[in-house]
């Protein structure tokens, strides 16, 4: 869209009354109904706020299964607070779910990008794009939250709304709007955290804005859709690539025999250095994705980035060679795989290194048993934990529920055939484990007892 000159007197060096940080009173937005495509950890938690802030909300989800629990007054994701949200927008009338979109004052596309091949699959953001067509009028708003490759807004999103015969920034307004919240915490975050707004013109940008000041208190910056977009990569690039220099440095000081947290621990005691913590391997839809929507876009320039994707990823495979090394020589080896959420205390698997890593034991013909208080994934289901531990050889503790801080050694350590756990997470107290008569290991620890 050329130049991004248009949108500075909007985003930068302005003083406290600039659009950022105005009061929300100030910003009423004229649009009252809103119909948010997507109805996922985003997309419903969207619709819910809107619509407990007065806004008439279609919510949309072409799975038929979710579209009936939120009809019901359930939800199917686990996030805290959120059930009593949903149920307070759908008693009041204002939230009602349906497989396709209707007219509307604006829409919200909030709609998967999986990763396939490194690239971004963005067929759900064309298919919701395309629904939109037959009930865009002049004069409504499209947001895309979605988060994409640098582009996608300007050169996917407006030639498909097109074929409506509207013109994106003349007939109708088109932003990019992209998430900023961590799973577990979203109903906070989605209210406190400042927002970046790419609009396809400036006007754009401020309409949107309007809608989202309604229930942001955070600040919100705008620009235009591609900064917005590399905006959104970038900053789940940079943990991204923090966290490949800690899972290195672990792969380092398992090879000296070191304690990697020692290190870390240490080192963090310099007042400019802030080292992350090792793990075994970075999941979920954000941090273990968009690093490669900037690979997409620029396989030359992206080298460090891409290095960081390939460091991360083949944690799994580092993870399951110590646990080669533990159950060297038992037969029919039993793994308890403690975690298949990719982080601690939520349900969600998406891209979760938990699940590469039964693949690669369930490979060597391991048998696994998957203990997971949250998550429920259908691929691979879990089990009660005293299930998960009959018979074992080998727990691993691959995501840090805090369930698993309150394990007892030594009643589960009596159902097992050989006492062994490796703590991926520094989650456990070992030593109390090692109490039990347990072989006790810690990731990035070497091989020191």
């Amino acid at each position: 869209m050329g130049s991004n000159s248009q949108f500075r007197s909007l985003s930068l060096g302005l003083p406290a009354s600039h659009s950022a940080i105005r009061n929300p009173r100030s910003a009423r937005s004229p649009l009252r109904k809103i119909c948010v495509l997507g109805l996922g950890y985003i997309g419903l938690p969207t619709s819910a706020m809107l619509a407990t802030h007065g806004f008439a909300v279609t919510g949309v989800d072409v799975n038929s299964h979710i579209v009936e629990v939120i009809n019901n007054g359930g939800i199917h994701i686990e996030e805290p607070g959120l059930n009593t949200l949903v149920q307070a927008a759908t008693k009041s009338g204002n939230l009602v779910v349906r497989r396709k979109p209707e007219k509307a004052d604006a829409f919200i596309i909030a709609v998967p990008t999986p990763l396939e091949n490194r690239k971004a699959n963005l067929g759900y953001v064309e298919s919701a794009a395309e629904s939109i067509v037959p009930v865009l009028k002049k004069g409504n708003l499209v947001i895309l939250e979605s988060t994409v490759p640098p582009t996608t807004t300007e050169e996917l999103v407006a030639p498909i709304l097109e074929h409506s015969g509207l013109k994106a920034g003349r007939d109708f307004y088109l932003a990019h709007c992209p998430e900023r919240v961590l799973p577990g915490n979203i109903l906070r975050e989605i209210i406190e955290n400042d927002r970046i707004i790419g609009g396809i013109n400036p006007e754009s940008a401020v309409k949107a804005e309007k809608l989202y000041r309604s229930f942001v208190s955070g600040r919100i910056f705008l620009t235009d859709p591609t900064t917005a977009e590399l905006v959104k990569v970038m900053e789940n690039t940079y943990r991204d690539v923090n966290i490949a220099l800690a899972n290195e440095l672990a792969n380092v000081c398992e090879n000296l025999e070191v304690d990697v947290w020692e290190v870390i621990e240490l080192a963090n005691k310099h007042p400019r250095v802030s080292l992350l913590q090792p793990g075994p391997g970075v999941g979920g839809h954000c941090l273990s994705v968009d690093p490669w929507f900037v690979v997409e876009k620029a396989p030359l320039e992206a080298q460090l980035i891409r290095l960081s994707r390939e460091i991360n990823d083949s944690k799994p495979q580092f993870v399951v060679s110590i646990i080669d090394e533990m159950i060297e020589g038992i037969p029919n080896p039993k793994v308890t795989v403690l975690g298949i959420a990719y982080k601690g205390n939520v349900d969600d698997t998406r891209e979760s290194p938990a699940i590469a890593i039964i693949r690669l034991l369930e490979a060597k013909s391991c048998q696994v048993g998957i203990v997971d208080p949250h998550a429920k994934n259908l691929e691979y289901p879990t089990v009660e934990t005293k299930e998960g531990f009959t018979n074992s050889d080998c727990a691993i503790l691959v995501t840090d529920h805090d369930e698993f801080k309150a394990l007892s050694p030594e009643e589960l350590g009596s159902l097992m055939r050989t006492k062994q756990i490796l703590d991926t997470r520094h989650c456990l107290n070992l030593e109390r484990w090692k109490a039990a008569g347990f072989k006790a290991r810690l990731l990035g620890q070497g091989f020191k007892s």
